[in-house]
């Protein structure tokens, strides 16, 4: 073992004292029953724990290549930490980050099975015991930071999914309850989890009236982080100097337009198949909507949303064993619907278990529709998830997108590039892989199916403009939901849902389609690589500029299936190092 080596054990085992909710997230179950230190003490702590490594890996020299990615990552990785406790402090101006503390800390430990049921149930009844600090804190914290109030929105969002923290504790308890005649030893610890659900239940409800009585009539900021803060947050998302907020809204408003022109031509093709006898519309919107409108009529009910992924998840697995495009995976995967404390979001996620729990289960959640909206409403919601955009979904969720990615990285040599996985890096690669699947023709017997995987496509590019154009620019929700339904051919209920997240969680919204973008750019290099070894006389010529994005066709020298695993072989490090190690394997 390296000195190297030997200080990022040393690091990691810190790391994982100091985040306890991290450490179960990614397999290290001996901090199960405890949470982070919340206050303002422990928030000093970190960032003395930040200082102190980022100076210890800064002075390493002459590593190997390997070695010096692995630094590398680090030092990004403890620059953002201190960038979130000293600069962006959203766990101050926006309570949700407590609600998402409090569920995260206590869905794994309920969710996976990865130790006897007892003992899972002890920790969680630790965590829940613990309830008490973490509201204490939440308390003393929560407020402005310099000019910048406490977020209204947030605030509202945090006390709407707060039950949720509780139905957890209670699933629990309710899995005990049913256990205990056949199990002794959670027959034991039964009576300390029902005590500690009550304790959590009473410092739930503590927290409950704070943020309604003390915190709401005091939130007065909408949560735009403005340029400056937006521009900084960015950078520590992305891990990249260069793709700055302006870089990426200019690319998104550039291909923008080239993806309408695309849905305009297969649209123009589709009218016949779906208005038979009738005469498309001049006006260019009105044809592409028209076309989309029809298709979305075809869509399961709400309650068919989980059988029908369930099945589709079938159909693509056998088309890429059939063309051989990436080897599949046997760890499990559960189709189910988001937990309570997770539906801010809406839509739908994936969730991996960590690399020391691999081969626990991953979650394909999808949201369901609120049972309380209007029926309009959940028509619009159900159009906008219709069965094609659901097949598309399943690839980008499920296989080949974020539950296969997440098993291969699990399997990565190096633990650091799983642990530290960047959110770029598995949006990229689910809406990057989707667009694969179409080029080497999934679905190729239905033609609407690609209008609709454009429609999904220009919703990533969407992401990122009201991203920056909120945040920076002052955008209303008027104008972003005329840009989503009007530009982006979504349906109401899918964009106002889009703008609340995207008040919600500044900079994640531009990860889909940056990190597509990056992914792109390595492969065509890839390609101009085989292409100029495979002795082709045209050489890297050989690689066409694409029309839109992607749609290469074939090139010399170039597979897709060992480029695919190539590519996720590394868990998720930032795209900038993925670069460097896919691309020291084709020359430099």
């Amino acid at each position: 073992m390296t000195d190297f080596r030997a200080r990022t054990d040393a690091f990691l085992a810190e790391f994982l004292a100091l985040q306890p909710t991290a450490a179960t997230l990614i397999g290290e179950h001996a901090y199960d029953a405890l949470w982070p230190d919340m206050s303002a003490a422990g928030r000093r702590e970190q960032i003395a724990f930040a200082d102190r490594w980022l100076a210890e890996f800064r002075g390493f020299p002459d590593l190997s290549d390997d070695d010096a990615v692995d630094r590398d990552l680090l030092v990004q990785q403890l620059d953002a930490m201190r960038f979130a406790d000293v600069d962006l402090r959203e766990e101050a101006w926006s309570p949700l980050e407590w609600v998402y503390l409090l569920g995260g800390g206590l869905f794994g430990l309920v969710s996976r099975e990865f130790a006897p049921l007892a003992d899972r149930l002890a920790s969680v009844a630790g965590r829940l015991d613990g309830i008490e600090a973490v509201i204490d804190a939440a308390i003393d914290e929560i407020g402005p930071v310099g000019e910048r109030p406490v977020a209204r929105f947030h605030t509202e969002k945090a006390l709407e999914q707060l039950p949720g923290v509780i139905e957890l504790a209670e699933e629990a308890l309710t899995t005990a309850q049913q256990a205990e005649a056949e199990d002794s030893a959670v027959a034991a610890v039964l009576p300390r989890l029902r005590a500690s659900t009550e304790r959590a239940r009473a410092q739930m409800d503590r927290f409950e009236r704070h943020l309604r009585d003390e915190v709401l009539p005091r939130s007065e900021g909408e949560g735009r982080l403005g340029a400056a803060l937006f521009a900084e947050k960015m950078r520590h998302t992305l891990r990249s100097d260069d793709l700055t907020p302006e870089r990426i809204l200019e690319q998104a408003e550039r291909d923008y337009g080239a993806v309408r022109a695309e849905m305009v031509r297969i649209a123009t093709d589709l009218w016949p198949t779906w208005f038979p006898g009738t005469e498309p519309p001049a006006d260019e919107k009105r044809l592409v909507r028209g076309v989309l409108d029809a298709i979305a009529t075809d869509h399961p009910q709400s309650e068919e949303l989980l059988d029908f992924c369930r099945e589709e998840l079938e159909r693509v697995e056998a088309f890429c064993r059939e063309r051989d495009l990436i080897g599949l995976a046997d760890e499990p995967l559960d189709i189910r619907w988001t937990p309570t404390f997770l539906r801010a979001f809406g839509g739908a996620m994936l969730d991996s278990p960590g690399p020391l729990d691999r081969n626990e289960k991953a979650f394909f959640a999808i949201t369901p529709v609120p049972e309380d909206w209007p029926e309009e409403r959940k028509e619009s919601y159900l159009r906008e998830d219709n069965t094609r955009m659901l097949r598309l979904l399943t690839i980008h969720e499920a296989v080949p997108g974020h539950y296969l990615q997440g098993v291969y990285g699990n399997r990565a040599p190096s633990m650091l590039r799983t642990i530290f996985g960047l959110g770029l890096f598995h949006e990229g690669w689910a809406v990057y892989v989707t667009q694969v699947m179409m080029d080497v023709g999934y679905g190729a017997e239905d033609p609407s199916l690609m209008l609709v995987h454009w429609k999904f496509y220009l919703r990533s590019i969407t992401n990122a403009i009201i991203d920056a154009r909120i945040h920076v620019h002052g955008m209303t929700e008027d104008e972003a939901v005329s840009l989503m339904v009007e530009g982006g051919f979504q349906e109401e209920a899918e964009a106002r849902n889009k703008y609340d997240r995207a008040r919600l969680s500044s900079t994640q919204l531009s990860t889909y389609f940056t990190g597509s973008m990056e992914f792109w750019d390595i492969e065509r290099e890839v390609r101009r690589r085989a292409a100029a070894a495979s002795g082709d006389r045209r050489g890297a010529d050989a690689v066409p500029e694409p029309r839109v994005v992607g749609g290469y066709g074939e090139t010399p020298g170039f597979t897709y299936r060992p480029h695919l695993e190539n590519l996720i072989a590394h868990g998720a490090p930032p795209t900038s190092l993925l670069r460097r190690l896919v691309l020291q394997d084709h020359g430099r």
